[in-house]
């Protein structure tokens, strides 16, 4: 069972928390830019949904969505910011049992860069429970090791001082903040190479087919402009280049149906 810090309530889809994300909503965002995803969370009023500076630690790592699955860390106490802490019941490691395959896992670090949140075991450990990704708006210490695990992570960097040092662990699965963004257990998390971007879960259902067609109109603009094609009129598009888009799209032999092509 969880350890939580605080009692706030928690969104629902209808879903149980920690339940595996749907695995047509993962193929169809795994399709989809993180670029392309704040703009029509923008269109739909979210402004603030990318985290600041989470980035990705080791290059190439692929685009990956899932549950977010939250830690809270809060400023260093010196009689609980112990290495004695790491054995308690409510620590990192009791967390990482907890945490379910697929998951990626949200750590609000404060942005603290001078104490790094896990090394390398941790993101053994993390690997071998089948976690997703790490993504923090902290650092991570034994970066050799943790790209050695195969843990895909984004963060600000490396450090070689233990969390102790600048942090004290207090709960998981509880809302947080990271890189100055609110996520909530089992919000959609996806990141690339852009960085990390939270939808939430409420939302899910409506995003997706709208950020699929998003992108496949792009991807249409793109190879429009390949073709020289000016940007005025065509990027946005008007009444004439939507009518063009709508045309080619319905010549199409696959029709869209929430899936990315």
């Amino acid at each position: 069972m969880s350890v939580s810090s605080t009692s706030a309530p928690v969104p629902s889809l209808g879903v149980a928390l920690g339940s595996a994300l749907d695995p047509s909503i993962v193929a169809a965002l795994s399709a989809v830019s993180t670029a392309t995803l704040t703009t029509v969370l923008l269109k739909k009023g979210l402004r603030n949904v990318w985290m600041r500076g989470p980035r990705p630690l080791k290059p190439g790592q692929p685009r990956l969505v899932g549950r977010a699955f939250t830690l809270r860390f809060v400023p260093a106490r010196e009689d609980l910011a112990t290495p004695e802490s790491w054995s308690s019941p409510r620590s990192t490691r009791a967390a990482i049992e907890d945490m379910p395959a697929g998951c990626i896992v949200v750590a609000d670090a404060m942005g603290v860069v001078d104490a790094g949140i896990f090394g390398d075991i941790l993101a053994a450990r993390m690997a071998k429970r089948g976690v997703g990704a790490l993504v923090t708006d902290g650092v991570m210490r034994d970066l050799a090791g943790v790209n050695g695990t195969g843990l895909p992570v984004w963060c600000q960097g490396g450090a070689a001082p233990p969390s102790v040092a600048g942090l004290t662990f207090v709960g998981w699965q509880e809302p947080i903040g990271c890189g100055g963004v609110a996520v909530f257990p089992d919000d959609v998390i996806v990141v690339d190479d852009d960085g990390a971007v939270v939808i939430p879960q409420a939302l899910v259902d409506t995003v997706v087919p709208v950020a699929v067609e998003q992108e496949r109109l792009e991807g249409w603009i793109m190879a429009e402009v390949d073709k020289g094609a000016a940007l005025p009129g065509l990027y946005p598009p008007n009444a004439e280049t939507k009518a063009r888009y709508e045309a080619w799209s319905a010549a199409q032999p696959v029709a869209l149906s929430g899936a990315a092509e």
